[in-house]
């Protein structure tokens, strides 16, 4: 969504590194550069202009020209100030003390209220409430129907006595959205459901007689949050709808919905600034999955190409599998081979975590390869997994028997070529050799890591190699020396049995008494 604001900002920036000072002309540029790159991406001008002044005179100031590097400085001065223009905090769904919290949703007519009713009502779910879905859109045809194929998907209830409607009675829509209103959150009471999401039907800034049935809908049910939905694409018009059903229905939040799309959605920044009301939620996708809290210090970093790693991890904690994961450990522990199998479980976690593409995003410095990004096939990994599934399960622990007509095979079963299955098992013994070395203490050339060189690194001969000790210039005190180290190698070699490499009677061996790898005992022909 942010895609062109973000080039443009971040190209304004590097136009300031290396500059160990600045003038007031390149501080005047930059500021020229920033209102540009927002006006171009729809932000309201009266936000801009206020925006860019505070820009400005905190440029302008101490904090700037005291600093050891002032391009830096000036980045998170516009960081602070979009975070601020963001809503500067998260804010979260008050919870009514008693009774069930009940969330109202109002907006204009396909900002896709309904859709997101079944994306909130899931993610509440899965915050530990139990959510319930009442339908009072009963003016738009077949809405009612719409919420509960979205409910369903959800696994949420969904109230609706009344069918609303259809594409046969355009004319004659029956029902009476406030009495259903109020009866949904009866119903909620009795089934004991802690939250109630009401779905209003959409309307227009302009339309007074269907703000008022919203004003009635709102004095009947007296919600906890009344979240204002809005398309991110509406363009310059967004301020003045917000302004409309601020004043209509005085809503609390807002929820900024069709986030990943392609225009430049500048405007939907300029609605919390205006309004002086939150940004609470993003959908940022068709699934039902495709929900998040709306961080505005979050967002602010993805605009300025900063990423997002904080939500990358979250996401990683929710879906990753523990079990797995302690699975892995453990074995990584035992220096246990890195298998193929256990490459196609790392391969389903990835994939339980959403779009590959999303995540690569939230790296820092990502819009550098945008273009390599848009480029990726999602299924890349669907051809990964048919691969290693083609394989029998001896050839996934030992692929290095897999020969000629092996691949041919592979290939065929998994309908790819034999270079797919050739690139793929080189990519895999790369990703078996890093794994052992990690496992055996540290990776070549990791400054301070044990293992294979590397500056830090234990190493033969080297600087911090133990010296030997130097034997004493007294004659007599030498020979002593001498003889004492002669005793101690007797008598060290005297406690040892023989008979047998490992120090013990080739009868009496035991691999159990051996500290060695696991799965190391198969090798010694017992």
């Amino acid at each position: 969504m942010f895609n062109s604001l973000s080039d443009r900002l971040t190209a304004t920036f590097k136009n300031l590194r290396g500059k160990g000072r600045l003038t007031e002309a390149d501080v005047d540029a930059t500021v020229r550069e920033i209102r540009r790159a927002l006006l171009d991406a729809d932000v309201a001008v009266p936000v801009v202009r206020e925006f860019t002044g505070r820009v400005r005179e905190r440029a302008l100031g101490a904090e700037v020209s005291g600093a050891l590097n002032p391009s830096q400085q000036i980045v998170k001065i516009v960081n602070e100030e979009l975070v601020e223009i963001l809503g500067g905090e998260t804010r979260r769904i008050r919870l009514a003390k008693n009774g069930p919290t009940i969330i109202m949703l109002a907006g204009l007519q396909g900002a896709g209220k309904t859709t997101l009713a079944g994306k909130l009502s899931k993610w509440l779910k899965a915050q530990g409430h139990s959510p319930m879905l009442v339908a009072c859109d009963l003016q738009r045809p077949n809405a009612v129907t719409q919420l509960q194929v979205v409910g369903k998907r959800a696994g949420v209830p969904v109230f609706a006595p009344h069918p609303g409607a259809t594409s046969t009675e355009l004319d004659h829509p029956a029902g009476d959205p406030v009495a259903v209103a109020r009866a949904g959150v009866e119903e909620a009471k009795r089934t004991l459901h802690d939250v109630v999401i009401v779905d209003t039907a959409g309307r227009l800034g302009v339309d007074a007689e269907m703000m008022e049935q919203a004003r009635q809908i709102r004095r009947a049910i007296v919600p906890n949050e009344v979240l204002f939905v809005i398309d991110s694409m509406i363009g310059q018009d967004a301020v003045n709808t917000a302004m409309a059903f601020d004043e209509g229905v005085n809503f609390t939040g807002i929820v900024l919905s069709k986030l990943d799309g392609d225009a430049r959605g500048g405007a939907a920044l300029s609605v919390a600034s205006v309004t002086g009301k939150p940004v609470m939620f993003a959908s940022t996708g068709e699934g039902v999955d495709d929900f998040e809290l709306f961080h505005p210090d979050r967002m602010a970093s993805r605009i300025l190409d900063m990423g997002d790693v904080l939500t990358l991890i979250e996401q990683a904690e929710k879906n990753w599998d523990k079990d797995e994961a302690a699975r892995m450990a453990k074995k990584f522990a035992d220096q246990e081979d890195f298998t193929l199998d256990d490459f196609l479980a790392q391969m389903q976690q990835i994939r339980n975590m959403g779009s590959m593409k999303k995540m690569l995003m939230m790296m820092p410095g990502a819009q550098n390869i945008r273009q390599q990004l848009e480029n990726f096939d999602e299924r890349e990994i669907d051809r990964v997994e048919a691969i290693v599934r083609s394989m029998t399960p001896h050839e996934r622990v030992a692929p290095k028997i897999i020969n000629g007509s092996r691949r041919a095979r592979i290939a065929k079963g998994s309908g790819v070529h034999v270079s797919e299955v050739n690139g793929l098992l080189e990519r895999f013994a790369q990703a078996q050799k890093m794994m052992k070395k990690m496992a055996q203490g540290g990776m070549p050339g990791m400054p301070g890591m044990p293992g294979l060189g590397g500056p830090g690194g234990a190493r033969k001969g080297g600087k911090n190699a133990p010296k030997k000790k130097a034997r004493s210039g007294n004659p007599a005190k030498a020979a002593q020396e001498l003889k004492d180290a002669e005793a101690r190698r007797a008598g060290a070699a005297k406690a040892l049995p023989t008979g047998a490499a490992f120090g013990q009677q080739s009868g009496d061996f035991d691999p159990s008494q051996l500290n060695l790898p696991k799965g190391f005992d198969k090798f010694l022909g017992k």
